[in-house]
């Protein structure tokens, strides 16, 4: 395969990459969200003039070479680029075998159990527990995902005693019914408090507690985890293969969350997925928008023997982010019986909306 077009339409928000090879054949991805327009821009001065005219048989070594040409620049936008480039040809690559990447990946079309994650610490405990409830009704979701702390809090609550309140009322509103609770700290906690509210949320039967310290800061991390019963996650934030590994073999966390857009791609996170394969470990990635990570998160889930219970899947309607609404064609995205759905469409299965497009920035680069 040689590429003879990059393109990338970007917004602050989120930004699309289309691909086109020398017989014409095109594919859709996506650089990761938050401030994406910066991201296209490394994609087309980093990225694009190692891959563009050449042949491209082995995509992870030809990225991995493209992350030692540039070699100055490590982490998280280089990795944000190039899994621009990476998802586009996965659905390229899907087109023309007439077949959806999950397939390719060596899973199937199908279903997976979903658990409605909340973006909103704005909100009281008693107007999540009633959302919860709502959602539940309406889409039969029976996993939730709540927050604590303020992100990166350094141990500061949103407000006083919401965390005290959120954790045993959002408990109460399910106490009789087979529904799965998830917290997520973004950060917050030093570890002796983090400690504190883990035996909170295990006397409450909350059974995820995600990112309880400063990601950066694996042994404080793999204390949490040692101190507790319930399943303590991350990883979300990580691109740098060496902290998966060390992160991995060290115990830091019981689940792993790779970003697939954050981590550089399909590629990238199947390597993280191995390593945790091999230690024991299942997979839940984070994917907390409704960009196309949510849909790569399907697809891969859909092939690996090591996923976890459930995808992530956002909540937050237009007042929280108006960014993600009004982006595709066909709206990938439907909930029934608290299950999304990856279908047998050739590639990912998504055509970006053209009016959406049309209102974007726009580069193209291109093989002389």
């Amino acid at each position: 395969m040689q590429l003879t077009r990059i393109e990338t339409f970007a917004t602050p928000d989120i930004g699309f990459v289309r691909v086109t090879d020398e017989t014409g054949a095109t594919g859709w991805g996506q650089v990761s969200t938050y401030q994406s327009d910066i991201t296209a821009q490394v994609l087309h001065r980093q990225v694009a003039p190692h891959s563009l005219g050449i042949g491209i048989t082995d995509l992870d070594d030809h990225l991995e070479r493209v992350l030692e040409r540039e070699h100055k620049f490590p982490g998280s936008y280089m990795c944000r680029a190039i899994a621009g480039l990476e998802t586009a040809i996965w659905d390229l690559r899907g087109k023309q075998a007439g077949q959806p990447v999950a397939t390719l990946l060596g899973g199937s079309p199908g279903k997976l159990r979903a658990y409605a994650s909340s973006m909103k610490r704005d909100i009281t405990p008693a107007a999540e527990a009633e959302r919860f409830r709502r959602l539940r009704g309406e889409h039969g979701f029976d996993a939730f995902k709540f927050r604590i702390g303020a992100e990166v809090g350094r141990n500061r609550d949103e407000w006083e005693g919401r965390t005290e309140e959120i954790i045993p009322t959002v408990a109460r509103a399910f106490a009789s019914e087979d529904v799965a609770l998830l917290a997520d700290a973004n950060s917050c906690y030093s570890p002796d408090r983090a400690i504190h509210y883990g035996h909170m949320l295990q006397d409450n039967g909350i059974g995820h507690y995600e990112e309880p310290c400063p990601y950066w800061e694996l042994e404080q991390t793999r204390e949490v985890a040692a101190a507790l019963d319930v399943d303590v996650t991350g990883g979300e934030q990580d691109c740098m293969l060496p902290t998966w590994r060390r992160m991995i073999e060290m115990d830091a966390v019981d689940i792993v969350q790779p970003d697939i857009l954050y981590l550089g791609g399909m590629g990238r996170t199947l390597r993280v997925a191995r390593m945790a394969q091999a230690a024991g470990k299942p997979v839940t990635p984070h994917c907390a928008n409704l960009g196309l990570v949510t849909l790569f998160t399907m697809h891969l889930l859909r092939a690996l023997p090591n996923a976890g219970k459930y995808l992530e899947f956002s909540i937050e309607e237009a007042d929280y982010y108006p960014w993600q609404y009004g982006l595709f064609r066909n709206d990938p995205y439907r909930i029934e019986d608290g299950m999304a759905e990856v279908t047998d469409a050739p590639g990912w299965g998504v055509e970006i909306a053209p009016e959406w497009l049309a209102k974007s920035e726009y580069r193209v680069s291109a093989a002389q």
